[in-house]
């Protein structure tokens, strides 16, 4: 039995939060094959559900929990007069108290095939009736859980969770050998999450050719995600963000200054990493990389005095600040494990792809309101967006979508615009070109010898465009 703990922050007073994607992380992280996991609320005011992951049906919920117990009703629990030890700033809640009687705070979901079994459109929910807040689950997984044979390499569903164990135990290795000024903010950015799909094409890449060698390939992975990482940083500085994984940005809870030293220390440590690992290929192919990311963030800034811009100069940015990461991760894997040429390109070429998709897909989440983040974020920060330009271009709402951006972005503008924009259908072009792209980039892997990794490359290009708005 395994035991965890599944940590995140809340942003309204009442949410259902989508965990379904931790959780699945976790059993495969785990190499649960088959078996129960078990997962209990450590809160009286977050609930656990499972249902359909829909929004108008979560507002239905939401509506319904604030009818059955409404904030303002009244209730004997937020009489402080009759209570003893209350905080004379503790917040009242009675009425979370009472929603949380029409849910529970446990679940148990199967696991099978090391799969969590699920109906086709069930999610798991934490559903929080309090916030916002800090929030914690405690998860057991219990079963079989795959093992390296003995005398052999591990098979395929272990060497997944043996590659992932091993870039988390090198990522924090690395972050325990640095101060804690830097270290410290990287550290709660890192631990947040995130998909970690740039070290896991890394460590798939690094398994193609005839010198695998898993730990340099933890060392190559973990370098690209700290590289990743620190362009957030910056990123995250510039647009003005609050919040990253659903936690205050470096720059908004340590100031600007913290954030560009954090990000310029772990670009420098990165770059470090890669160069110890003594394979003048990956060094220049990741080197190139970090430039293309540092010019395009120049393109992006400058662009947005046009925004919302056009299809060629969003692409152009693209490529560099997210896509040439995503390629120089699948060469420099592939070139670590001494690859062929004509295998690190088609590689490279399936990288490039597959990240212009992921942009296109992550433009998308800007009009979700399930997507975690509040609808129209990109909009109000004036990032170049797809779904955005398209609208922008449309014959019926592209006028009054242009005048909106002209003028001052306020709340009313920005809900008004992303009312635009999925009226205009923009999303269902947008989601469909990066559609193809990825079936471009599977083009490009079935040309070439993959030593049995095809099939993982394949499905985790299509999982990332598929995704729930």
């Amino acid at each position: 039995m395994i035991g965890k703990r599944v940590r995140f922050e809340t942003r309204q007073a009442t949410e259902f939060v989508d965990i379904t994607g931790r959780l699945r992380d976790e059993v495969r992280r785990s190499g649960m094959r088959m078996g129960r996991l078990h997962l209990q609320s450590l809160h009286t005011t977050l609930g656990l559900a499972v249902n359909e992951n829909e929004p108008l049906l979560l507002r239905d919920f939401q509506r319904l929990l604030e009818r059955v117990a409404p904030a303002n009703a009244g209730y004997e629990h937020d009489d402080f007069a009759r209570r003893f030890e209350v905080a004379l700033d503790e917040p009242v809640n009675g009425h979370a108290h009472c929603r949380q009687l029409l849910l529970t705070g446990f679940a148990t979901v199967l696991v099978e095939d090391g799969e969590l079994v699920l109906g086709r459109w069930q999610s798991v929910f934490a559903v929080e009736l309090d916030g916002p807040r800090h929030r914690e689950l405690a998860i057991q997984l219990d079963g079989d859980f795959s093992l390296p044979p003995r005398g052999g390499g591990p098979g395929r569903g272990a060497r997944a969770a043996v590659t992932s164990d091993l870039l988390e135990l090198e990522l924090t290795r690395q972050l325990l050998d640095d101060p804690d000024p830097v270290s410290e903010p990287m550290r709660r950015l890192v631990e947040a999450g995130g998909k970690r799909l740039r070290p896991k094409l890394v460590q798939l890449t690094a398994g193609i050719g005839p010198r695998s060698e898993p730990l340099r390939a933890a060392s190559l992975a973990a370098a690209v995600e700290l590289l990743h990482n620190a362009t957030l940083i910056h990123d995250d500085y510039v647009d003005e963000s609050a919040h990253r994984r659903g936690r205050p940005t470096v720059a908004a809870a340590e100031g600007p200054e913290r954030a560009i030293a954090v990000g310029d220390y772990y670009f420098a440590k990165a770059t470090r990493l890669i160069a110890e690992i003594g394979n003048r290929s990956v060094t220049s192919t990741i080197a190139e990389a970090l430039e293309a990311v540092c010019a395009s963030q120049i393109d992006d800034v400058a662009l947005r005095g046009a925004y919302p811009g056009d299809r060629d100069s969003y692409l152009g940015v693209v490529r560099g600040k997210t896509a040439a990461l995503f390629a120089a991760a699948c060469a420099s894997g592939a070139l670590l494990s001494e690859a062929s040429t004509e295998i690190v390109e088609a590689l490279r070429r399936y990288g490039d792809l597959l990240g212009v998709a992921f942009q296109m897909t992550d433009d998308m989440v800007d009009f979700s309101e399930s997507s975690g983040k509040p609808v129209g974020l990109d909009i109000r920060q004036r990032v170049l967006s797809l779904p955005l330009i398209y609208a922008a271009e449309d014959r019926t709402v592209g006028p009054e979508v242009r005048r909106l951006l002209a003028g001052t972005l306020g709340d009313a503008e920005v809900g008004r615009v992303a009312e635009l924009v999925v009226s205009s259908g923009a999303l269902r072009r947008v989601h469909a070109e990066a559609e193809t792209l990825i079936e471009e980039a599977v083009q490009e892997l079935e040309r070439v010898e993959l030593d049995g990794q095809r099939p993982v490359l394949i499905s985790l290009a299509r999982s990332a465009v598929d995704r729930t708005f």
